[in-house]
């Protein structure tokens, strides 16, 4: 089971002190929580992708690379990648380099995105959202699979001939994850590559996502990956933690009554018992946070939104040892005693290089001499397979 953190990278005023941090102190305290995430113990961290105020994450590669060259253990991914309005070669491009520079300790998470505006900047039609989504994500897959690709759909223009690099280290592409807060057609896709499935969560009712997950298991089974409880799937959480109960809920209801997400609606404790909210003491994130296997199943990946509402970052590091050394490893054990045997662990490079290549040496991408481009359509490596090489 992987535990983890994942923010929206959202700049908002803290309402105790009143002071906004700049774009620079936030971009520097993200750092900061990325590296407290892995002294704690935890395994993933993941930021997500906007491009307009009050959000500061437009090139989330950039920021994991400089994550990625000062911890060792730490996954890092997004939450998510904007699969709509990106190019799909740019993608593949950009997260094998990154999956390169961090040494295999990357995977990805692919969404729609949900700010209607960024759709045009990037010269997208919002009402082509789901479409644009699937269609990029099969050439996505391709691009990181076949050394030579041809291409032609709806959205983009054709490639013919077309290789992507660098390719993906070890030959084996990032573990790729499908975050959905409403589409049954991205868990389908998801279902048909055998790729995980991410529910964000953080906004209930857990029927709706009891639903959607289910539907995932099943169609994950139809496409013969494996069982449906051995579906690959993720969640997402909010906490606010104190030692002692009252004190969580005193120090937290200020950041909650004028965060933007959650302000000026339902009363905290409402918002508590409606969705995954948690603010209290450890015992009782623990007992909430257990709750979701009750709903979901066994899963494999939970991540925590910690750093959200302007609360402070000497706040968020407290919160993150509070997590790590009180929460996360009784949630280990006790997740791991109810964890029915046949369910897997989240994929890893390590364990997605073994199932590919067992006990043999992965294959390494080596160009041919002079035929290192993507001009003639003829097999740009020493060791592609005479099929791509005559394609």
């Amino acid at each position: 089971m992987q535990f983890g953190v994942f923010s929206v990278s959202d700049i908002t005023r803290d309402p105790v002190s009143g002071r906004t941090p700049s774009e620079a102190e936030r971009i520097d305290a993200i750092v900061r929580i990325a590296q407290k995430t892995e002294e704690a113990g935890l395994d993933v961290f993941a930021i997500g992708e906007h491009h307009n105020p009050p959000f500061f994450s437009s090139s989330p590669t950039t920021l994991l690379s400089f994550i990625a060259a000062r911890t060792e253990k730490l996954i890092v991914t997004t939450s998510t990648t904007l699969i709509t309005t990106n190019d799909p070669v740019r993608i593949a491009e950009e997260y094998a380099m990154l999956q390169h520079l961090s040494k295999g300790r990357t995977d990805l998470m692919l969404g729609r995105g949900n700010t209607a505006p960024v759709y045009p900047w990037f010269g997208q039609d919002i009402r082509q959202g789901l479409p644009l989504a699937l269609e990029n994500y099969n050439l996505l897959h391709r691009l990181w699979r076949e050394d030579v690709v041809d291409w032609e759909g709806r959205f983009r223009t054709p490639l013919q001939g077309f290789t992507s690099i660098p390719r993906p280290l070890d030959d084996v592409p990032p573990f790729v994850w499908h975050g959905s807060i409403r589409t049954p057609e991205i868990a389908e896709q998801a279902a048909y590559y055998g790729d995980g499935f991410f529910a964000n969560n953080i906004f209930w009712p857990k029927e709706h996502y009891m639903r959607l997950i289910q539907f995932y298991r099943q169609r994950y089974a139809h496409y013969g990956h494996g069982t449906e409880k051995q579906a690959i799937v993720g969640l997402g959480g909010q906490a606010y933690l104190a030692r002692r109960s009252q004190d969580a809920v005193r120090e937290f209801r200020p950041y909650f009554d004028e965060a933007p997400v959650y302000g000026h609606g339902p009363s905290m404790e409402d918002f508590m018992k409606m969705t995954p909210l948690s603010v209290g003491s450890p015992q009782e994130v623990i007992d909430k946070t257990l709750t979701f296997r009750e709903h979901f199943g066994d899963y494999q990946r939970q991540l925590f939104l910690m750093d959200h509402a302007g609360l402070p970052l000497k706040t968020v590091l407290n919160q993150l040892d509070l997590l790590g050394e009180e929460v996360v490893p009784t949630l280990r054990r006790e997740l791991a005693a109810k964890r029915d045997p046949e369910v897997p662990d989240a994929p890893t490079h390590a364990t997605l290089v073994t199932a590919k290549y067992g006990d043999r040496a992965p294959r390494q991408p080596r160009p041919n001499a002079n035929r290192g481009d993507n001009v003639t359509g003829s097999s740009p490596y020493q060791d592609t397979d005479t099929k791509d090489a005559n394609a």
